[in-house]
């Protein structure tokens, strides 16, 4: 069985911000697999599905960001699973403004960065060990605060960026399903690394010009 979470802010004023990536892959992964999401006993919409011979359990947390950990904790009790499994079995899914908008990052363990969903799970697990996917939504620009750029939404120019970096989290789900956290990182995280690379080395050209 699989915990994913997907993090984000309730109210549909919080629709299509950048924070609120991580409810938009739940969502796209739930249509996919026709899971139903509807409101629980918890502070939290969710939805029970089976894909390639697993279950999955898809969970919305409504407490705003900076509580998801909460939610988080109250699943993992209800589902009773054992701090063994977390580290391959539980996943969170959230944004990240040290990526570019669209590029996907895998991570099996470590602090919060910076990110206060995942500030409080840490807090509520009491353990680093689970996997994030991390979206990027870009870094804040000048005269923004890192508020008001994640509750923002994204440019006409950014749309086709975020949306594919969408349905990458969820293929990445899907991979992590399929063949486990250790194919799914070594492929992604490689092939992000390689565009990155690229892109620099594109950029460091147009300088040279």
């Amino acid at each position: 069985m699989y915990l994913i979470f997907g993090l984000g802010n309730p109210e549909r004023q919080f629709d299509g911000t950048r924070h609120n990536i991580g409810f938009d892959v739940v969502d796209l992964i739930a249509k996919r697999h026709e899971i139903k999401i509807k409101a629980t006993k918890f502070d939290a919409y969710a939805g029970e599905g089976f894909f390639n011979g697993q279950k999955l359990v898809l969970v919305k947390p409504t407490t705003y960001m900076n509580l998801s950990g909460q939610a988080v904790r109250d699943f993992v009790r209800y589902y009773k699973m054992p701090i063994e499994e977390l580290i391959q079995k539980l996943v969170v899914i959230c944004d990240e403004t040290n990526l570019p908008v669209g590029h996907v990052r895998i991570r099996q363990r470590g602090t919060a960065g910076g990110h206060n969903g995942i500030k409080n799970i840490l807090y509520h697990l009491g353990v680093e060990e689970f996997l994030r996917i991390r979206i990027g939504v870009g870094k804040k620009g000048e005269g923004w605060t890192q508020a008001g750029h994640v509750l923002s939404r994204f440019s006409k120019s950014e749309e086709d960026k975020a949306v594919q970096g969408i349905i990458t989290a969820a293929d990445v789900m899907e991979d992590i399903v399929r063949h486990g956290a250790a194919f799914t990182m070594n492929k992604y995280n490689t092939k992000n690394t390689e565009s990155e690379q690229t892109k620099a080395e594109g950029e460091s050209d147009d300088a040279a010009d």
